[in-house]
């Protein structure tokens, strides 16, 4: 960075996308601080299990030096997918590409829990980088592209380069678009199961090793294996985005939203309505959101976006965290390697940023139609089939 005063660098959001970035900065001298709305690491659950793709995921990660230490907690077994019909048949069993001695090759994706992810990269960050509890309010630009971070509870702090990694409802994002984040019309009903091994055996192999998805007439299930026997499920469907008001429906009713979701499945295989009546943990409502495609901003100094802030898409892409990983690394090597200011460094960035965003975002925006449409089963099996 060519700067004789090196910039105050503030990233919004501890998540994958901006923990890599300031763990980047951090190999190359460069100061970054992280501030999360979490009161701490572990104040929630992370979610389910990502796969990590040779060019985006794990490429942010050896930029990161966190390539070993990611394969140490990584399954490699996790990128089998399987496609079942509604009757709980398996249709499509497919292995990730191994080596001819069975090794797993760069080709594949392994998987690892969120959970995991996070920890890797916060244990990888100096101490005292990520200031937890602040829930950033708003942004105020002050002049020549400083800012004023103003946050709940009334602390506030400048800097000269905001970079908002805060997720699908950014409040970042505000200072450099007007758009928001619009229903996908999908909505996934979350569930689990724990020690599915030893107390969900059926389940269990149905699921297999890796992801397990049955999809038929916009319906669907999707089961991912996660760490310590856990199974966490995901129930989808094309529906109403406020389904469960139209139903009359509780949240909180366990009884009545396992009701409500078997009465959706009316006559899928006996076997795959388990994944609902057999929850160990509840049902957690998570409609499904994506941004406007394309969605660009004009550049304004001082600010710039990464990840879910940049372009949220549905979980169809297969690219969401890989993205926000590869923008995180590309963003702290364009700031590592200008020869000119931080306002150049972020407009290279986001030259590569927003084309590369809204090509995945297509895809993404047409594999959640594939997968939840009247002939969906024909449609994923097609898809597989030409992939495996």
């Amino acid at each position: 960075m060519n700067a004789s005063t090196p910039p105050r660098i503030a990233i919004i959001g501890a998540g994958p996308g901006g923990l890599i970035c300031a763990r980047i900065l951090q190999r190359h001298g460069v100061a970054a601080t992280v501030y999360d709305q979490d009161a701490s690491r572990s104040a929630r659950d992370q979610g389910g299990t990502l796969d990590m793709h040779p060019d985006s995921g794990r490429r942010a990660l050896r930029e990161a030096g966190l390539l070993d230490e990611f394969q140490a907690l990584a399954r490699p077994e996790g990128g089998r997918m399987r496609l079942a019909g509604r009757d709980g048949r398996v249709l499509l069993d497919a292995a990730p590409p191994e080596s001819d001695a069975g090794a797993h090759t760069d080709e594949g994706n392994p998987e690892i829990d969120r959970g995991r992810l996070r920890g890797l990269l916060l244990d990888s960050l100096e101490p005292g980088t990520v200031r937890w509890s602040h829930k950033l309010a708003h942004v105020e630009p002050l002049a020549a592209g400083v800012h004023r971070l103003h946050f709940a509870g009334g602390a506030t702090a400048e800097a000269d380069l905001v970079i908002g990694a805060d997720g699908a409802w950014s409040k970042v994002r505000r200072r450099l678009s007007g758009a928001t984040p619009v229903y996908t019309g999908v909505t996934f009903v979350e569930t689990g199961l724990d020690d599915a091994d030893s107390r969900h055996p059926v389940l269990a192999a149905l699921t297999g090793d890796g992801t397990m998805m049955a999809l038929d007439d916009n319906r669907g299930f999707i089961a991912q294996r996660n760490s310590h026997h856990h199974i966490r499920v995901y129930v989808g469907m094309r529906t109403d985005e406020h389904w469960y008001r139209t139903a009359g429906l509780d949240l909180a009713d366990e009884g009545a939203v396992c009701d409500a979701l078997l009465k959706e499945f009316t006559g899928w295989g006996p076997d795959l309505l388990r994944f609902i009546t057999d929850s160990d943990t509840g049902y957690t409502n998570r409609p499904l959101y994506a941004l406007p495609v394309p969605h660009t901003w004009r550049h304004t100094p001082g600010v710039t976006l990464l990840g879910d802030a940049a372009h949220l898409m549905s979980p169809f892409s297969g690219m969401g965290a890989n993205l926000a990983m590869l923008d995180g690394a590309d963003l702290a090597r364009a700031l590592i390697d200008s020869t000119a200011t931080t306002d150049d460094a972020v407009r290279a960035y986001e030259g590569l940023l927003l084309p590369r965003s809204a090509a995945a975002a297509e895809g993404a925006a047409e594999g959640i139609a594939g997968a939840f449409a009247p002939d969906s089963a024909t449609q994923v099996l097609a898809h597989m089939t030409r992939n495996h």
